[in-house]
């Protein structure tokens, strides 16, 4: 049987590939595509709205983004590039609406405003810190801060109601937050890219091998879980979008630039509210800081969500240990990615991190009562009933080799492209989907060289994100003007 032959193939039907596509569907129309996702419908693992942090993750209110620098003070760096990023989603998901190719703004991303909330004289420092130092800056200009509890109870009276005034408390908010539903805005695109000619969707299709030809195309056999049969496919560039399952399929490309890679998967869980006259007293995300111990992606937070147009609250992460790299995958996923090449980063990661694993797995054990006595930490006034317990979806963190040939436990996303640009991969979690403009701009400037540079691409990109090609780290001026455009656009403005 003759392989299928297409420009691009997409493997994973979430974010991530979504975003790849439509942009690639605006830069050249001509481009055939090809998407394959090993579940029955997209979105449904990662990106889901039950199973995705769906913060919008900015920089606003994540105090993991701000650590305390060595010596004293507040390190903002990763909060900077971080937040600029999430500016470039918002660019392009404006111009997405704008071109009626994204249905209204409500339907995938509402204004919900972003808090850092933290009590004891120690993490009130903190914070006054992180506050002095990010509102100097003019990505963060628009943040305020307080001390008052009395104006806390109008910024969030669930979390400052019958909290008494022993304990000095602080808190930062940023009124034009966002609350992203990924699940809804990756289905969006989808639907679009299969309103278009050269775009086809394979679902329930796991690729189960793949290859590198002498001439540089790649060769797929997908296998259709509904038939049974086995299909070829044949591509110039594939992208592994496939959340936790892009590592095992690195691994069998057997590029080069994938030795030394390995993951770490860790499991999570929400306490859910769905209690309408409890979540209409909560408007915003409250987040906290991590207890000692705790991955980074564990931060604790109260969290306003609107899924499938249904508003809600959830609390967590809880975290937990697991073996599986998908939510629906294998309890062998863990041991199956172990490779000679891999092999001693793991184990050093390994040893070097039993405090993660014993709190992951003492996370694991928490009782109900347990999980709620967290959460009074953040709404003092909760009651076990009105909470039930979710499972979130599971993150992949990347293990990664290092010049002494030990691993590292990396806290973020990386990109892993081939040499010859015809293959790339997304590894990691947080900051996620908020960045996942920024991250497929970098697949395209890797391994679409020749093209990006062209001044057709050049300037559809610059018509797509108008920051294209600038800072916004650095450029107040251009923060300014597109920040207006995207919080317009996309109703965010308070």
């Amino acid at each position: 049987m003759a392989a299928r032959q297409a420009d691009v193939v997409l493997v994973g039907g979430g974010v991530m590939s979504a975003t790849l596509g439509m942009m690639l569907r605006q830069l050249d129309p001509s481009l055939s595509i090809i998407m394959v996702e090993r579940l029955d419908h997209v979105a449904h693992e990662s990106t889901d709205g039950w199973n995705n942090a769906g913060t919008g993750h900015a920089g606003y209110c994540e105090l993991n983004y701000t650590p305390e620098a060595e010596g004293g003070g507040v390190d903002i760096e990763r909060a900077l590039s971080i937040n600029a990023s999430f500016e470039v989603s918002l660019q392009f998901w404006s111009w997405l609406v704008t071109q009626g190719m994204l249905p209204a703004p409500g339907g995938f991303i509402n204004r919900t405003p972003h808090m850092s909330f933290v009590w004891g004289e120690k993490d009130v420092a903190y914070l006054r810190e992180r506050y002095k130092k990010l509102s100097t800056h003019h990505l963060f200009q628009e943040m305020e801060y307080t001390e008052s509890a009395a104006e806390m109870r109008d910024w969030m009276p669930l979390v400052v109601q019958n909290r008494g005034d022993k304990v000095p408390v602080a808190a930062t908010r940023v009124k034009h937050g966002a609350d992203v539903d990924f699940g809804s805005l990756t289905r969006s695109m989808v639907a679009y890219l299969q309103s278009k000619p050269n775009f086809e969707l394979l679902l329930s299709h796991p690729v189960k091998w793949l290859a590198q030809r002498d001439n540089g195309r790649w060769k797929l056999r997908v296998r259709d879980e509904k038939t049974g049969e086995t299909k070829k496919l044949e591509a110039g560039f594939v992208f592994l979008g496939a959340g936790g399952g892009a590592l095992p399929l690195l691994q069998k490309s057997a590029i080069t630039e994938a030795k030394g890679y390995g993951g770490f998967p860790v499991s999570g869980q929400w306490l859910v509210c769905q209690r309408e006259d409890i979540v209409g007293q909560h408007h915003a995300k409250v987040y906290g800081k991590a207890p000692i111990g705790a991955p980074p992606m564990s931060v604790p937070h109260l969290d306003t969500r609107i899924i499938n147009g249904k508003p809600a609250l959830l609390f967590g992460p809880f975290a937990g240990f697991t073996t599986r790299f998908l939510k629906q995958g294998s309890v062998m996923d863990l041991f199956g990615s172990v490779k000679a090449g891999n092999l001693r980063p793991m184990m050093s990661v390994g040893k070097n991190n039993m405090d993660l694993t014993r709190y992951l797995i003492s996370e694991v054990f928490q009782s109900h009562s347990d999980r709620v006595a967290s959460l009074r930490n953040y709404f003092p006034n909760a009651r076990e009933e009105d909470w039930t317990l979710q499972n979130a979806g599971q993150r992949v963190q990347i293990i990664k080799k290092g010049p002494d040939g030990k691993g590292k436990l990396e806290f973020g996303t990386e990109i892993v492209a081939a040499k010859d640009g015809s293959l790339a991969a997304l590894l990691g979690a947080s900051p996620g989907a908020s960045t996942a403009v920024q991250a497929m701009i970098d697949v395209l400037e890797r391994c679409f060289v020749d093209r990006i540079q062209s001044a057709d691409w050049q300037a559809r990109m610059r018509t797509m994100i108008p920051s294209y090609g600038r800072s916004l780290v650095s450029d107040a001026d251009l923060l300014a003007g597109v920040r207006e455009n995207t919080l317009t656009t996309l109703k965010l403005k308070p």
